[in-house]
């Protein structure tokens, strides 16, 4: 009898898989994930950068200026088109992602790196290019720590997972909400929770997409598209915990 066999069928093969089999296409899985992932973070890197370059300058003082361009793209109700159209583009490839082939769902997934990239540029403005690098890494080495243990326990994170989702809707009414008080002390709690509340999501999101591997039915077109979707989750996790960390001890600009 084989030591372990596993019914389910990742690549559309309809045959049992022995736990050889289910581990090394597991390992090809969650790799496609997370290059996937990386390649988005980078993207949106070089894009922020790109933009920043164009979009800022230096004053006879020596201090920031916006270039004639930066005006326009931070000044004007453009600013808002830039800030929103992430948000756009989620709903769009939640209601899209079942008609799309892989390819298309991938490419798609790019063109939102992109286009988040390009509304992360600001943070290029408020906070110091050194503060900015030093709290990317640590946000790497966090999410990496927190995938690794989502990845390996052994310990089901449902429970969390529920917790933690509606921990993230108060989030939104909170943020909302200091959109009109702006409370100093409201806005560190709120980056204070968000970072507790992505750290969680990261480690969470890793095991249901293992889990997701593991019992689920995919062919290969299917299995493409939904290594997609999982690093778009793991992605907004990074982004996410980021943007909370530098808001904590990120160093604005003078």
């Amino acid at each position: 009898m084989q030591p372990y066999e596993q019914n389910q069928n990742a690549y559309g093969t309809g045959f049992a898989r022995t736990e050889a089999q289910v581990d090394q296409g597991l390992r090809t899985f969650m790799l496609g994930v997370y290059n996937n992932m990386v390649l988005g973070l980078a993207i949106s890197a070089l894009v922020a950068l790109g933009i920043n370059m164009a979009a800022v300058t230096t004053n006879d003082a020596g201090r920031m200026a916006l270039t004639e361009f930066g005006r326009v793209l931070y000044g004007t109700p453009l600013m808002w088109v830039v800030a929103l159209a992430p948000l756009a583009f989620i709903f769009f490839f939640s209601f899209r992602i079942d008609r799309m082939s892989a390819a298309t769902a991938r490419m798609t997934f790019f063109a939102f790196a992109a286009v988040m990239g390009a509304s992360l540029s600001t943070l290029l403005i408020r906070y110091t290019g050194a503060s900015v690098v030093q709290v990317f890494f640590i946000t790497a080495a966090a999410f990496g720590a927190l995938s690794l243990w989502g990845y390996t326990t052994r310990r089901s994170l449902s429970g969390m997972g529920s917790f933690l989702i509606m921990g993230l809707v108060g989030l939104i009414i909170a943020s909302i909400v200091n959109i009109f008080v702006a409370s100093s002390m409201l806005q560190f709690g709120i980056s204070v929770i968000g970072v507790l509340i992505f750290a969680g999501l990261t480690a969470y999101d890793t095991q249901k997409l293992k889990e997701m591997y593991l019992y689920g039915n995919f062919d290969t077109e299917a299995a493409g598209k939904v290594s997609v979707m999982g690093a778009l989750t793991l992605y907004l996790d990074f982004i996410n915990m980021f943007q909370f960390l530098l808001a904590l001890v990120g160093n604005r600009n003078e």
